[in-house]
């Protein structure tokens, strides 16, 4: 599993043609079963996704379809990690 963070590096207008783009590629992501969750990064601009499934270089592939990341746009963060626990609405999260 792997937690994202896109942080906005420019002003939002100029990621403002991009968003409708991004939205696309975020609902690509939830339509695959990877993406989990997505939304505004907390006091900064930007936004976080968790992503389940995937392999990191698969991950990396995906992040670089996004329209923000192809055009310079965020910075992105990747944290990867196994959990060991989990709520009992989340055991598929678990390794097996």
């Amino acid at each position: 599993m792997f937690v994202v963070s896109l942080k906005l590096t420019g002003s939002r207008e100029q990621a403002a043609p991009w968003m409708a783009a991004h939205k696309d590629w975020l609902q690509a992501g939830f339509d695959d079963g990877v993406f989990l969750a997505a939304g505004n990064l907390l006091g900064q601009p930007g936004g976080g996704i968790l992503v389940h499934g995937l392999e990191e270089g698969a991950v990396r592939e995906r992040l670089a379809q996004d329209p923000f990341v192809a055009n310079g746009l965020v910075e992105v963060g990747l944290t990867g990690f196994t959990p060991a626990k989990a709520d009992a609405r989340l055991q598929f999260l678990l390794p097996e």
